[in-house]
């Protein structure tokens, strides 16, 4: 019985990183400016989440006592997150974002012993360095006045501070429902970013409505939700890197709608990171 949940837990994380996946492909597929996807990202998600919660009457609005603090850092981090990693994917393409983006879990195995007092394991070293050698084959060249370097450099930005808001949160996860602890986050987002709604000057009826509801429901209210609430039975480390299928996806997504084919040096690179990935994913499991 043990095992079928074991699995079956695995087999929801991985779901949850399919649907993430697609952000790569709608980001760059979006004409909007990144501040205002995500704030429509995350507007429009909150309301799908809110009407879950009423649905499952699931309280929302519980007292947060000492998780305020906590809970409005993970707010803010994912915000920053979601808005480099979409700055990224317009410098870039969907295999550079993503790639760069994916340097999270080996950033998570450094900070998780730092900020959650758990074992420093040395092998953490030799993963680092293949991701550091996996990023050299991304960037063509290091200059700033280059697109793609700093494309990457926003991605590896963006992966900090996801690496950072899922720390920070791994122990909220057990005090609040994780639909619950989502909504919470996307309420701060659109807050945060809700001034870019007057500072930038749109068109309504340029927006793409349809692809803004997919990345709201299904790539945020859906898959985020699963992902955060896989917290409860994985630690953050071991979470973050069994979600190494996610590039995967998403470059495969990208080819298929958007005709995006990575050159030689961007598999090259993305081997070296996905490899550190793959080893601490079959470390972690046994």
């Amino acid at each position: 019985m043990k095992k079928k949940l074991h699995i079956y837990r695995i087999a929801e994380l991985n779901f949850a990183m399919v649907l993430i996946s697609t952000s790569g492909a709608l980001g760059r597929y979006i004409s909007l400016p990144p501040a205002l996807s995500i704030f429509w990202r995350a507007i429009l998600a909150a309301v799908f989440l809110f009407l879950f919660c009423k649905w499952k009457k699931i309280n929302l609005f519980k007292s947060f006592g000492k998780d305020k603090w906590p809970i409005l850092l993970g707010g803010i981090l994912l915000g920053a997150h979601w808005v480099t990693y979409f700055y990224s994917l317009k410098l870039s393409n969907v295999a550079i974002g993503l790639l760069s983006l994916f340097t999270f879990p080996v950033l998570t195995s450094f900070l998780e012993p730092l900020l959650l007092k758990t074992k420093f394991q040395k092998v953490h070293l030799l993963l680092a360095l293949l991701v550091l050698i996996g990023l050299y084959f991304l960037v063509p060249e290091f200059d700033l006045k280059n697109d793609y370097t700093i494309a990457v450099l926003l991605g590896v930005f963006s992966a900090l501070c996801y690496a950072l808001r899922n720390l920070v949160l791994k122990k909220q996860v057990q005090n609040y429902h994780g639909t619950a602890l989502m909504w919470y986050q996307l309420i701060i987002v659109s807050v945060l970013l809700s001034p870019f709604l007057f500072l930038i000057e749109t068109d309504l009826s340029t927006y793409q409505w349809p692809a803004l509801i997919m990345l709201a429901l299904f790539t945020t209210a859906v898959g985020h939700t699963l992902f955060l609430m896989s917290f409860k039975y994985f630690s953050v480390t071991t979470a973050s890197i069994m979600s190494s299928a996610q590039p995967i996806y998403g470059i495969l997504i990208g080819m298929i709608f958007l005709s995006e084919y990575p050159d030689i040096s961007t598999i090259i690179g993305g081997g070296l990171i996905l490899t550190s990935v793959i080893i601490e994913s079959i470390r972690s499991f046994k």
